[in-house]
């Protein structure tokens, strides 16, 4: 909300492509934090090094063209990491490095839930490492609770809507914890998700399922996030990262400088990647805090191999110089590849050159736009229009719109439950308080084809057809609209 919040000021004015510049200045915050970081302890060509090896990685690149929150989250994120570090190598001198460490901290929560991750991990860093390095355990438990108290202060602004909305202050997340009976067991029998609060198999029977994965293939996913990561692919992460991210990280320990910084950022980003990696989706951006950590390390893994080419006499070293340049040019040419590849898809020079209308653009972009744009010019002013597999993807709807958090398979299997008795369909049908329906029909074939028997489908399907009338169908998209009863 944090983020959204800056969003709104935008959306009041009717600018709605301003959101992704503030997104992506978050992205460049962050670049800047790292530049700062590095040209501190080591040189300037240092600290560009890493603005460009995190700049350039593929899912900040793709983060920074669109108003998500993520690179919010590694901006706050990395503030508060650093803002601790700066504390502790200054011999906890100076309290006001702590407080910054919390306040970015609390930002990071109201912004995105997995910065749980980082909090959890941060509070008992305060504690652990202030009684290790001073031996005052009471001083250091009593700064921990002030990191922790004044992050949450931030944070419950949050917690005490969501609580007084839906009895949930992390709602939508633990509902298997807040709504789930006892043992957080399903009233089926099933177990649920701890995160979600929906019926869960477990994430690898899930990916044994879908993908056919074995349980090592599934249990290495936190590597496989770095080699083979793919844009709009589910099986593969949806994003895309470089594997220098992690093959150098070994590097930056080959001198001591810094150790207790490299230490903090290995535990910090391994931590993080663990623990999103038993969240109940794998998104790569959902990853996204721990990459500013690995992109220092790898520059000071780079700045390490060249100090220690630097040391050889000879014709060797020129061979070590050639080798690692080859090396780093072609992990970095993947970047480069990406970045071509993505523009070539946004393909957004005509639009921004005034060549292309916005109408024009959003067309070739969103398959559902052209349905969307029909309903807009097609249906009275009142209507109310139900989306069945959009995702909740109805931003540009100017009509009333509802979905819910399945995405319209329970208002499927209402329909399909309904499907023996035209009275009762009908009924069904009225209860969803719609006028019109809003589907994608790839979705709703393939769920049909999953979930039921032909006869079962023939029904429904029969049913729709006299109590709905389509008036739109094109691109994948169909528009119903209910036939209001004689």
């Amino acid at each position: 909300m944090n983020i959204d919040l800056l969003y709104l000021i935008s959306l009041y004015f009717n600018n709605d492509i301003l959101p992704n510049f503030i997104h992506m200045g978050f992205g460049i915050g962050t670049a800047w934090i790292i530049y700062r970081y590095l040209n501190r302890h080591f040189t300037r060509v240092a600290g560009l090094l890493g603005v460009l090896v995190f700049v350039s990685t593929p899912i900040v690149l793709r983060m920074s063209t669109v108003a998500y929150v993520d690179l919010g989250l590694a901006f706050f994120t990395t503030v508060s990491v650093l803002a601790f570090i700066h504390w502790r190598t200054g011999s906890y001198e100076g309290f006001k490095w702590l407080l910054i460490s919390s306040i970015a901290m609390g930002l990071a929560l109201g912004t995105k839930y997995n910065a749980l991750i980082a909090w959890v991990f941060l509070s008992f860093s305060v504690v652990f490492l202030y009684s290790r390095d001073t031996g005052e355990q009471w001083r250091a438990i009593r700064y921990g609770l002030i990191f922790f108290l004044v992050s949450l202060c931030l944070f419950s602004p949050w917690l005490i809507k969501n609580l007084i909305l839906t009895g949930n202050p992390l709602y939508p997340l633990f509902k298997g914890l807040f709504t789930a009976g006892i043992n957080n067991v399903a009233p089926d029998g099933s177990a649920r998700s701890m995160v979600s609060g929906a019926v869960y198999m477990g994430m690898f029977r899930l990916r044994e399922m879908l993908y056919g994965e074995s349980f090592w293939e599934t249990l290495l996913i936190p590597v496989r996030f770095f080699f083979q990561g793919e844009d709009y692919s589910g099986r593969y992460f949806n994003g895309v990262l470089n594997p220098i991210l992690i093959l150098l990280v070994p590097f930056a320990f080959m001198k001591r400088s810094l150790h207790g910084d490299k230490l903090f950022f290995v535990l910090f980003s391994v931590f993080f990647i663990l623990a999103s990696f038993f969240l109940d989706q794998l998104h790569i951006r959902y990853i996204l805090p721990a990459i500013p950590f690995l992109a220092i390390l790898t520059v000071m893994g780079i700045m390490n191999i060249f100090a220690w080419t630097s040391e050889k006499r000879g014709p060797s070293r020129s061979v070590y110089v050639s080798i690692i340049l080859l090396f780093l040019l072609m992990l970095g040419a993947g970047n480069v590849i990406y970045l071509n590849k993505y523009f070539q898809g946004l393909q957004p020079a005509n639009y921004v050159l005034n060549l292309e209308t916005r109408d024009a653009y959003l067309k070739r972009h969103i398959r559902s736009y052209a349905a969307i744009g029909y309903i807009n010019s097609h249906t009275p002013p009142n209507a109310r229009i139900r989306l069945l597999f959009l995702a909740r993807r109805g931003y540009y709807l100017n009509r009333i719109y509802e979905d819910d958090a399945t995405y319209g398979m329970d208002v499927m299997r209402g329909l399909a439950a309904n499907a023996g008795e035209e009275g009762s369909f009908r009924k069904y049908l009225g209860s969803l308080g719609c006028t019109h329906l809003l589907i994608r029909m790839d979705l709703f074939n393939k769920f049909l084809r999953d979930n039921y028997p032909p006869e079962t489908i023939d029904l429904l399907l029969r049913l729709l057809d006299t109590k709905t009338e389509m008036i739109y169908h094109a691109d994948g998209y169909a528009v119903y609209r209910l036939i209001p009863p004689m």
